[in-house]
C-alpha cells in the first residue's frame, strides 16, 4: 500500500469511507457510470454468472453491481456495506436477499462461512488500507471451488493525482480517503490466501468516456478502472 498523498494533485478535503459515502449517497447513482465498472465486469469470460447460484457483495453501495449480477443469471445474491445511506437504497432495489451493515473485511456471520459460489467487490478496494483481510475473507465466506471478482479504480489513476471523490454541493469536491495498491500487492494478498488469478481485463479512457466526461480528454488511452476473476486452487 502507497499513501495516495504523495500523488494529490487536487487538495480535495478528505473524509473516510464511511462518512463520504453517506454524503455521497443521494447523487451517486448520478455519477458513478457503468464504464467504470460494469462495462469491465461484462467483458470476464472466465465466470458463468448463470452457474453461480449463492453470491456475496461486498461494500454493495447503492446495489448497482447487484442488480447487474441479477440481471447476468446470479441466484441469491446477499450484501453487506459501511453506509446506512447506500444500503437503504440497495434495499429498495428489490434484488438482494439478505442485506447488513458491516466491515467487509470481517463479516461476523458464522453461517457464511464457505456458503457462497461467488463474492465480488466494485469500486471499493482503494479504500482499504491492507488489502489481505480483504482477500482472506473472501477466501473463508466462498466454498472450496469459490470464486471472487474485484473490480477496482485503477492505481495509476490515483498516481496520476485524482482521488475519488464527489461534490458535496455545487463547486464544494471532497474526496474519500484513498490507497494506492499496486497490482502486485493484490497478487501478494490473494496469493497469500490461496486466490489464482484466472482473467484480468483493463478499461481506458476511450470515445465513450471523453463523450460523457469531456475534461477526461486529457487521460485519453490511459487506464481508469480494471478487473480481476480469481479461483481458489
Amino acid at each position: 500500500m502507497i499513501d495516495f498523498s504523495r500523488y494529490d494533485r487536487r487538495r480535495y478535503p478528505t473524509v473516510s469511507a464511511r462518512d463520504g459515502y453517506e454524503m455521497w449517497a443521494p447523487t451517486y447513482e448520478a455519477t458513478v457510470l457503468d464504464l467504470m465498472d460494469l462495462h469491465l465486469a461484462r467483458r470476464l469470460r472466465s465466470i458463468e454468472w448463470t452457474h453461480m447460484a449463492r453470491c456475496l457483495d461486498l461494500a454493495c453501495g447503492t446495489g448497482r453491481a447487484g442488480a447487474w449480477l441479477k440481471a447476468q443469471g446470479v441466484g441469491v445474491i446477499d450484501g453487506v456495506d459501511l453506509t446506512p445511506a447506500m444500503l437503504e437504497r440497495a434495499r429498495s432495489r428489490g434484488v438482494y436477499d439478505r442485506l447488513w451493515e458491516g466491515d467487509v473485511t470481517a463479516i461476523d456471520l458464522p453461517e457464511a462461512e464457505a456458503s457462497y459460489d461467488l463474492v465480488t467487490q466494485f469500486l471499493a478496494d482503494e479504500h482499504l488500507a491492507d488489502l489481505a483481510p480483504l482477500y482472506r475473507e473472501a477466501a473463508r465466506l466462498t466454498h472450496g471451488k469459490g470464486r471472487f471478482v474485484l473490480v477496482g479504480y485503477h492505481p495509476w489513476f490515483l498516481m496520476a493525482g485524482i482521488p475519488t471523490h464527489f461534490d458535496a454541493s455545487p463547486g464544494h469536491s471532497v474526496a474519500i480517503q484513498s490507497h494506492v495498491h499496486l497490482f502486485s500487492d493484490h497478487v501478494a494478498s490473494a496469493g497469500a490466501t490461496g486466490w489464482r488469478l484466472t482473467e484480468m481485463v483493463e478499461g481506458l479512457v476511450d470515445d465513450a468516456w471523453v463523450q460523457a466526461k469531456p475534461k477526461w480528454e486529457a487521460y485519453r488511452d490511459r487506464p481508469v478502472s480494471f478487473a480481476m476473476a480469481w479461483e481458489k486452487r
